[in-house]
């Protein structure tokens, strides 16, 4: 299991001591929610402060777009050296092309469905597209519950790439906790996308540890 741990929930006040906890840890990314305060009810941070974030972090970037016209921000994404770029199917009326012009730019295109969008909409992009994220939450505010449908999306998801025989990985974000971890993994999740439950820890390197283990 990978982990990618969300830096909403990190300690703005001292972002270098996260960091540095951060860098020696086992994750495997560190998630990057960029909110409009238009796509979703709240605004998070600009590329101002995620331009800091980049110098400091060793990890690959998982920026994850909660933006309309995500397509706009390609060169911005880039500059700072992100691995993935994820925009929401929602928010893309010419979703192969935004895939597209993600890739061309040098970098792993992703995409992600809201909790009430079918995993039927992927049918025609799972091909051209590294990650898949499901909101296990509806997006916009941290530490929000875990939607049990999520792991019916999951398993459809799961059987949708296995049948095309690709390599897409499919990502969780919201309400991810050590306690659904394993059943996550079990329904075929690859990539757990974690807040609260890391960043809140006594010991966060243990429980990154603890969720790479499911």
């Amino acid at each position: 299991m990978q982990v990618s741990p969300s830096l909403l929930s990190a300690n703005f006040s001292n972002l270098e001591g996260d960091m540095e906890w951060l860098n020696r840890s086992d994750c495997d990314y560190l998630h990057l929610d960029v909110m409009d305060g238009v796509f979703v009810p709240n605004i998070s941070f600009g590329f101002p402060v995620l331009k800091h974030v980049a110098r400091l972090c060793q990890k690959p970037l998982d920026v994850h777009l909660m933006i309309v016209q995500p397509e706009k921000f390609i060169n911005e994404v880039k500059a700072l050296g992100a691995y993935y770029m994820n925009v929401h199917v929602e928010a893309c009326t010419h979703l192969h092309r935004v895939v597209g012009q993600i890739r061309e730019a040098g970098m792993h295109p992703a995409v992600t469905l809201n909790p009430a969008t079918p995993i039927s909409l992927l049918e025609d992009i799972i091909e051209d597209v590294d990650m898949v994220l499901l909101m296990s939450v509806n997006p916009g505010f941290g530490g929000q519950k875990f939607i049990q449908h999520t792991y019916d999306k999951i398993r459809q998801l799961r059987k949708l790439i296995d049948e095309r025989g690709c390599q897409t990985k499919i990502e969780i974000d919201g309400g991810v906790t050590l306690d659904n971890a394993a059943q996550l993994a079990e329904a075929g999740a690859d990539v757990l996308v974690s807040g609260s439950t890391i960043f809140g820890a006594q010991d966060p390197v243990e429980v990154i540890r603890q969720m790479k283990l499911c």
